[in-house]
């Protein structure tokens, strides 16, 4: 079975890239994220993680049912790619990918998109799955990452106005012994 949830970000396909490629750091940007660790390096710079996220039961009362996964994860700078293959937990043989692509163009504006690919050997598993759990888990997960791209733009766009107009208001350095 093969489904994919996605959001648009008012930020740039780089930006958002690089909040979301250090999965190590979920733990710590995610709220629902309990658990990102690395468990093992890889030779080829793969990582395998173990993650603990909570699924929403009562969010009203803050209460979710934790769900465990470990995942072999890496990552493409060139075409701001995410792949996560599942090797442990409910999921194992999950495949999920994220592309991170400039919006109709546009680079100051992002579309996220989590696909998932599960095949699991019970008939009906993927689609209980994906409606209880993979679903509400990358929903949050991406409306967050929305969220942090949307609130460091602007600190990111005012840090770059400034390291322009430094330099461009600067002498060009020259060799003093010429």
């Amino acid at each position: 079975m093969r489904t994919s949830i996605g959001i648009d970000v008012e930020a740039s396909p780089e930006l958002v890239y690089r909040l979301a490629r250090d999965v190590s750091a979920w733990e710590r940007l995610l709220p629902h994220y309990a658990r990102s660790r690395v468990v093992a390096r890889h030779p080829d710079g793969a990582l395998t993680c173990a993650f603990v996220a909570r699924r929403p039961m009562l969010p009203i009362l803050g209460l979710g049912l934790p769900v465990a996964w470990r995942s072999r994860t890496w990552h493409d700078p060139a075409t701001r790619r995410l792949f996560f293959v599942h090797v442990a937990g409910a999921t194992r043989g999950m495949a999920v990918t994220w592309t991170i692509d400039a919006l109709g163009g546009d680079l100051e504006r992002t579309r996220i998109e989590i696909s998932h690919d599960f095949s699991p050997r019970m008939p009906g598993l993927a689609a209980f799955v994906d409606r209880w759990f993979t679903r509400p888990i990358a929903g949050r997960t991406l409306r967050t990452f929305k969220q942090l791209a949307e609130a460091v733009r602007p600190v990111v766009g005012a840090m770059s106005d400034a390291t322009s107009d430094a330099t461009s208001e600067t002498s060009p350095v020259t060799n003093p012994s010429s």
